[in-house]
């Protein structure tokens, strides 16, 4: 089998941000460890099989809150149930204020060689309404201890359409970002959800009006690229050779499995979730997560990921449609290409004019398809 992706997501937070959907809870070290049993715990079941993985992905919340003894524990038990590869890229999302030459010098000691630290901005205005708690200089330090501890791998995310935010100021954001030494930049569009504070906040007024919006995400494209930053996927940059090897697993619809509240998984043709409930995680460890797609993977699917990225999809992956609906496919690309919002040859991409509204391309383009196309992925297993 191909080498899958794993994914852990460790749901504790010092604080949550308004504008944050994620699954978090409040960080407590009782809860922590139980945490860290009950995954080993979910994990082991996988340990006959020594099913091989060349990713890790440590997500959360806020996974470096964790003690460092605590994260070695996960380590160890995902090296005890899965065959990690000898290069596996192994992922640790940061909070700047979080990071020490101390702490990074233990994560690189356990073999975390990939780090993603959340900078969002480097406006002390905009990082108090974000509500964040740190301050730019802090992130700049983080950066500058995960290299000394020979982390060179290091991602940094910002946001676009922060309350108060201008051109202006995501300039001064992007060129702060890019004098530190980053092999990553992933640049997300504010996006206010139900049952968060941001979701009916009066801040949101202060938001940049949609045609603004999509010309911070344009600048913000064309900067990186400058800068030499290759825009790969629709949110995501990279200089040559360090795009994220586990989150292309997602957008191509390789396989994955994923332990904690609130963690998902793709395996075998399936998608699976758990509760986003910690006390249910620790209380029934090695549960099963519940089905929540019996048939994934097929053709919507990969037309609908594979668009995320800037290498689109190849036009091979249409073999499978009758003819008709193949040649419709083809004359709503057609006139994308024309419009500039995607490329076409023997693939199928999005410009990024396109990328800005790819939800409507994508509803345009999935409409041809028929309503059962199939699945591509093997159903025979379950987790």
């Amino acid at each position: 089998m191909n080498s899958l992706g794993v994914y852990v997501h460790v749901p504790f937070c010092a604080g949550k941000c308004p504008y944050c959907d994620f699954y978090s809870r409040p960080y407590r070290k009782a809860d922590a460890a139980a945490y860290v049993r009950a995954a080993a715990q979910d994990m082991s079941r996988f340990r006959d099989d020594r099913f091989p993985a060349d990713t890790l992905y440590f997500g959360g919340g806020t996974p470096s809150l964790l003690p460092p003894e605590l994260l070695g524990e996960l380590i160890a038990a995902v090296r005890e149930s899965f065959r990690l590869a000898p290069k596996a890229e192994i992922t640790l999302e940061a909070n700047p204020n979080t990071v020490s030459p101390a702490r990074a010098r233990l994560w690189a000691a356990m073999g975390i060689n990939r780090l993603s630290c959340g900078l969002q901005s480097a406006e002390s205005g905009e990082l108090q309404v974000l509500g964040r708690r740190h301050t730019p200089e802090q992130a700049a330090l983080a950066v500058q201890a995960a290299l000394d501890a020979g982390i060179s791998n290091i991602s940094l995310d910002v946001m676009l359409g922060v309350p108060g935010q201008t051109a202006e100021s995501l300039r001064r954001t992007l060129e702060f970002a890019c004098a530190l030494p980053l092999t990553h930049l992933s640049a997300y569009l504010l996006k206010p959800e139900p049952d968060t504070p941001y979701w009916d906040s009066p801040l949101l007024r202060e938001c940049p009006e949609e045609e603004e919006l999509a010309g911070l995400y344009l600048r913000t494209a064309a900067f990186l690229e400058e800068a030499g930053f290759r825009h790969y996927e629709i949110s995501n940059f990279a200089r040559p050779g360090f795009e994220s090897r586990h989150n292309r697993k997602y957008w191509l619809c390789q396989e994955y499995l994923g332990f904690g509240p609130g963690a998902h998984s793709f395996f075998a043709g399936k998608r699976y979730g758990y509760a986003r409930s910690l006390e249910e995680y620790i209380s029934a460890p090695g549960a099963r997560p519940i089905v929540t797609d019996a048939e994934a993977g097929g053709l919507e699917e990969r037309i609908l990921l594979g668009l995320r990225l800037r290498e689109g999809i190849p036009l091979s992956l249409l073999e499978p449609l009758e003819p008709e609906a193949r040649a419709a496919f083809l004359r709503k690309a057609r006139r994308l290409e024309s419009g500039g919002l995607a490329r076409l040859s023997e693939r199928l991409s999005l410009t990024p004019e396109g990328f800005l509204v790819s939800n409507a391309i994508l509803a345009d383009l999935l409409a041809v398809l028929p309503e059962d196309v199939g699945t591509l992925a093997n159903p025979s297993c379950d987790l």
